[in-house]
């Protein structure tokens, strides 16, 4: 609809335009008619043929003033000496070149418009009283110079829009651009928690059913303990998986679920336990971190636990808190090597990646290697400030 709308509305613009050019023309010719009629001087053809005929050629030349500017101003305003109807033409032309705001053009044409008027006083045995020189002068180059003002007033304006327009148009792109962030952030920070909730459950459950397949010495009981766990833990699986999806679909100004911190590292490490890790836990953090710091720190030991599940199984698991409010938390999870060769599940590859950048955002440092016993050791160093000491600051 708008491309259809803007063709109609610019030919209507240069419609009226050069309709008001010809209708500021007519008073110039009237009076030169009136003048010449009052002194009975002779029209002749001109004044009623050429006069007409030339400002129609002035006006029409007004088509491609913004094709050819300098050259159809300089045209209108020489041809505007055989033409008292073309005054309007040539005012129109001298607007159109101002808006420009060329200096040197503006001069050119506006001092050819007052020079082809003087001219133009000779084209009519028209008698001018003594002393009227001055008004020959005068009257042109106030009539140039209040073109001059309007079209150099109408350029500022154009140069004022276009860069009203080129800023909305940088500003919607850029906003774009950070919605397209915006959404990448987001799809990130949802794998990661993706990754997080449901790489170690499933990771335990698939430790879980590796053991049954390739232990066939299991009594009923241990069988069925580790049935019953791999039930548990596909449950707690599909339970947190809705927990995400819920928070997903929950509307944007709902608060998310409160996410797990230091405190329930216990509570992971008695899940691995119950699914068959052998884990133990040292801790002698002092305090309590920030939920930041916190809820990385529980990342950390449950990417570790996961990875011992995955590529270890069957082997020892050793994990060591220590911190406190003003040093930093020193977190370590260390696996001895593999005891059984079960079947190993398929690795995404982002889990260290993700747990990389937890830690990068939160200010710490991540290593991990393999151990000179053939095991694995994953430690981190989150930066713990004290709270108090900030708020003295």
């Amino acid at each position: 609809m708008n491309t259809d709308v803007a063709p109609r509305l610019g030919g209507w613009q240069q419609t009226w335009r050069l309709a008001a050019a010809a209708a500021l023309g007519i008073p110039a010719w009237l009076s030169t008619g009136v003048l010449l009629h009052q002194q009975a001087a002779e029209t002749g053809s001109w004044f009623l043929i050429g006069d007409p005929l030339v400002a129609l050629g002035c006006l029409t030349a007004l088509l491609w003033r913004r094709r050819f500017p300098l050259a159809v101003a300089m045209t209108v305003a020489i041809a505007s000496t055989a033409s008292g109807l073309a005054t309007g033409a040539a005012l129109l032309a001298l607007a159109s070149i101002s808006t420009r705001r060329r200096p040197v053009e503006i001069g050119v044409v506006g001092l050819a418009y007052v020079t082809a008027s003087q001219f133009a006083v000779g084209l009519y045995p028209v008698q001018m009283p003594p002393g009227s020189l001055w008004f020959q002068l005068a009257f042109p180059a106030l009539t140039a110079g209040i073109a001059v003002a309007v079209g150099m007033a109408i350029g500022a304006r154009r140069v004022e829009v276009r860069s009203l327009r080129d800023r909305a148009e940088s500003a919607e792109r850029e906003q774009t651009a950070r919605a397209a962030q915006a959404r990448a952030l987001e799809r990130n920070r949802i794998a990661r928690e993706m990754h997080d909730v449901l790489a170690h459950r499933i990771s335990l459950v698939a430790m879980q059913a590796g053991v049954l397949d390739h232990r066939s010495d299991l009594a009923a009981e241990e069988n069925h303990v580790l049935v019953r766990g791999i039930a548990d833990g596909s449950h707690q699986a599909l339970e947190e998986l809705r927990d995400v999806l819920g928070v997903l679909r929950a509307d944007p100004g709902r608060p998310e679920p409160p996410q797990p911190s230091l405190d329930r590292v216990p509570d992971l490490v008695a899940d691995a336990r119950t699914s068959g890790l052998e884990v133990t836990l040292t801790t002698t953090v002092t305090g309590r971190p920030s939920d930041v710091v916190g809820r990385t720190c529980y990342r950390i030991v449950q990417e570790g636990l996961t990875n011992a599940a995955k590529h270890a199984p069957g082997a020892r698991v050793h994990i060591i808190l220590e911190g406190t409010a003003g040093d930093e938390l020193y977190v370590s999870v260390h696996n001895s090597p593999a005891t059984t060769r079960n079947a190993r599940p398929p690795a995404s590859g982002f889990g260290l990646l993700g747990l990389t950048e937890r830690i990068d955002l939160a200010g710490g440092k991540l290593n991990h290697h393999p151990t000179p016993d053939n095991g694995y050791i994953l430690t981190a160093q989150l930066p713990w400030p004290d709270p108090t000491h900030e708020k003295r600051t």
